[in-house]
């Protein structure tokens, strides 16, 4: 397994994310904008979240990266390969905050970071979990040619967690 702490599209930088990002990150998970995505109206909750996006990078020698602009360093949101210890299987997440949102950004950058997971992290399948009210997630899912997968596992669901849709990404050699 290949650690790349950066990767370059046309117009974005994937980063690791570090301290200098806990500010927006926290503000994200507070609002209503990250009710698909685990957020909470507690600021506890929304620290921990953040320090485990950074241990993840510790432990696991990867994980989502802060998703910026070329010429500005500021995260936008976060994008990419995600599996916690509890995850059924590897995850492509992604949320972007508000300004960031219909400029193609999240495709652009999902789209390299499933590359890089595949060719770099030799992942041979990826998923990507989605709350069932998350239209503008599922729609860039379906456009990155992910299909539904109703026979999926998702996370917590042995603890009877609330389900959630999960979208099969193309195999890597369907990508080809």
């Amino acid at each position: 397994m290949e650690a790349v702490q950066t990767l370059q599209t046309e117009r974005l930088t994937l980063r690791q994310p570090g301290p200098s990002d806990e500010a927006d990150y926290v503000a994200f998970m507070l609002s209503d904008r990250a009710r698909h995505v685990g957020g909470s109206s507690d600021r506890k909750r929304a620290w921990y979240a953040f320090a485990t996006e950074l241990g993840h990078w510790a432990i696991r020698g990867f994980g989502m990266w802060a998703v910026t602009q070329h010429g500005d360093d500021r995260a936008i949101g976060f994008v990419g390969p995600w599996y916690p210890d509890t995850w059924p299987e590897h995850e492509l997440g992604w949320f972007l905050y508000a300004q960031a949102e219909g400029k193609g950004i999240a495709y652009e950058a999902v789209f390299a970071a499933r590359e890089h997971a595949f060719k770099s992290l030799g992942w041979e399948t990826a998923v990507s979990y989605i709350d069932e009210d998350n239209l503008r997630s599922r729609k860039l899912a379906e456009r990155l040619g992910a299909v539904l997968d109703p026979s999926a596992a998702w996370p917590g669901q042995s603890a009877g967690a609330e389900p959630c849709l999960v979208y099969r990404h193309p195999a890597p050699e369907a990508l080809q």
